[in-house]
């Protein structure tokens, strides 16, 4: 596994490249780290793919932006073509979760031509309630916590999570793990104001453009309430060739777990492939 830092506009953008073969591109949440989408697992790159994942700017070992509000999905997008120019990726699969979904479908929107599939995990942008001023207070309040207290801040203002019983200490484990592996808490904190205000797309009828395959990875809302199941089915429907997929419910979600969500990944790897959408 080779180290990459690929720098924009000033911001050094750190990550890792494996494997040989069909290029997939791995993008994370909000408060994640390139470790949290398929969770380390290595199956892509067993199965003849070049994996590249990277840590989104202020996010894990890479800068932050030189502006407080420089983390908005123009920004994102920009540090993704950034990215693979850098590595000479000309066209690629594009799989994502949260943040890293709605950076996808950005980047898919502004350049077709550049990707060949996409897989969306959890996705959580619904243009009709992006604006709310109660979400917004809500994010400002995580931010402020991380700034004033570190993780513990932001933990206490988070409060208890709503889940079930089953998954409230995974959920507050995982989280508290995550928040942990940033080099600059401030600039995260800088983030988790930014992002939330930024719109990747302004109607779900938009994302008819975005005609390759894609999958979208939909969590229970009694597990994940702040990743709509309604919000993944929404862009599922609006894509012309998207598909829908989940755990049972009751069942751990898939896309906590990396390597069957690799395979799904790879399943869109290999569509694209069949159509010619990778060269």
């Amino acid at each position: 596994m080779a180290e990459l830092i690929v720098e924009r506009e000033g911001v050094g953008l750190r990550g890792t490249e494996a494997g040989e073969g069909m290029p997939v591109v791995l993008l994370h949440g909000l408060t994640a780290t390139r470790r949290y989408l398929v969770m380390g697992s290595r199956a892509l790159e067993r199965s003849g793919h070049r994996v590249v994942a990277y840590d989104a700017r202020g996010h894990g070992e890479s800068d932050p932006a030189g502006e407080e509000g420089a983390y908005d999905y123009v920004n994102l997008a920009a540090d993704l073509e950034a990215v693979m120019d850098a590595l000479d990726v000309e066209r690629a699969v594009l799989a994502g979760a949260s943040m890293g979904a709605h950076t996808i479908l950005r980047f898919a929107l502004e350049r077709p031509e550049r990707v060949g599939a996409v897989a969306l995990v959890t996705p959580a942008h619904d243009p009709a309630a992006a604006d709310d001023p109660a979400r917004l207070e809500r994010w400002d309040a995580l931010a402020e916590g991380l700034r004033r207290e570190g993780v513990e801040g932001f933990m206490a203002a988070y409060g208890e999570p709503r889940v079930g019983e089953a998954w409230r200490t995974t959920v507050l484990e995982v989280m508290r793990q995550r928040l942990g592996r940033h080099r600059h808490p401030g600039a995260l904190a800088d983030a988790l104001q930014a992002v939330p205000r930024s719109h990747p797309f302004e109607s779900f009828e938009q994302l008819a453009a975005i005609d390759v395959p894609a999958v979208v990875v939909a969590s229970r809302d009694e597990v994940d309430p702040e990743h709509p199941f309604a919000v993944a089915e929404a862009m599922a429907g609006a894509m012309p060739r998207s598909q829908l997929v989940s755990e049972a419910p009751g069942a751990s979600p898939l896309a906590w777990q990396g390597a069957q969500l690799s395979r799904v990944i790879a399943e869109m790897a290999s569509r694209a492939a069949r159509e010619g959408l990778l060269g």
